[in-house]
């Protein structure tokens, strides 16, 4: 069977173990379905995931026109507290970044390879986790809007990472960690405008994926230098997909890009 579109993040179902599902735009992959069975995938093109162009994939699976024109790549997104829609002050578009910034966000723990703390939309929970890869998260803060998330991310990443080490992630070399403790931990150092909305009382979520074998040495796919990659599929954990032979592939990394998959 061969199915054949542009790589987006995998959409998932919180399930135990997790389901994944892969959407193109003519085929809807059930990719759990495909563990223990051989895999092809093949690099046909690029489309920009704004324009729809086939043009060269900047970041985020944008070309690097829309990269630096469209709001939904704005500075903000990776940095929330560049936020400034609720000072009613644009960066590229005020309309659209009212709409994703003026809403209620979460402050998170989450445990993928060590503590860190992120930064996500509430409606975002818990996919924002199982994206990561983590195995464990809880809430510290619930605020009304995207810059006081992110300042309050800034103070805490002096005392917890704020990102993941991916092969850490992948090879499950992770401890268990009191995420609880460290979330009364961490409140003494909250900004003060952020702190009424600390959350005292949720519990951790757990989040098991569905691995049958973890790579010992993890090394990443690049379809630029190898366009045509065939494996058998042990696990898929965050957003990589897990080959027999220690090869893993981030679909994340390679939104824009346009595959062939057969099974």
């Amino acid at each position: 069977m061969v199915y054949t579109g542009v790589l987006t993040k995998m959409q998932t179902e919180f399930l135990d173990p997790i389901q994944y599902y892969l959407v193109f735009k003519n085929d809807f992959i059930h990719m759990n379905q495909l563990l223990n069975k051989t895999i092809e995938i093949k690099w046909v093109g690029h489309q920009c995931l704004s324009c729809g162009l086939d043009r060269p994939i900047y970041r985020q699976g944008f070309c690097k026109t829309c990269f630096f024109d469209k709001p939904f790549a704005g500075d903000w997104i990776m940095r929330p507290e560049l936020s400034t829609a609720h000072l009613d002050k644009e960066d590229r578009d005020l309309d659209y970044e009212k709409r994703v910034q003026l809403q209620p966000h979460i402050v998170y723990l989450a445990n993928s390879s060590n503590v860190k703390v992120g930064v996500t939309r509430k409606t975002q929970v818990p996919t924002r986790w199982i994206d990561q890869g983590a195995h464990e998260a809880v809430e510290i803060v619930e605020v009304p809007n995207r810059y006081l998330a992110g300042i309050t991310e800034v103070a805490l990443k002096d005392f917890v990472a704020d990102k993941t080490n991916w092969r850490k992630m992948l090879k499950n070399d992770i401890e268990d960690e009191n995420l609880l403790e460290w979330r009364q931990k961490l409140k003494p150092y909250i900004p003060e405008e952020a702190l009424a909305y600390f959350i005292e009382n949720n519990a951790e979520t757990h989040i098991h994926f569905p691995v049958e074998h973890y790579p010992e040495k993890p090394k990443s796919l690049n379809l630029s230098k190898t366009p045509n990659y065939s494996g058998k599929l042990v696990g898929i954990k965050g957003q990589y997909l897990i080959f027999e032979d220690n090869t893993v592939f981030n679909i994340r990394s390679n939104e824009g890009s346009v595959v062939e998959l057969t099974v």
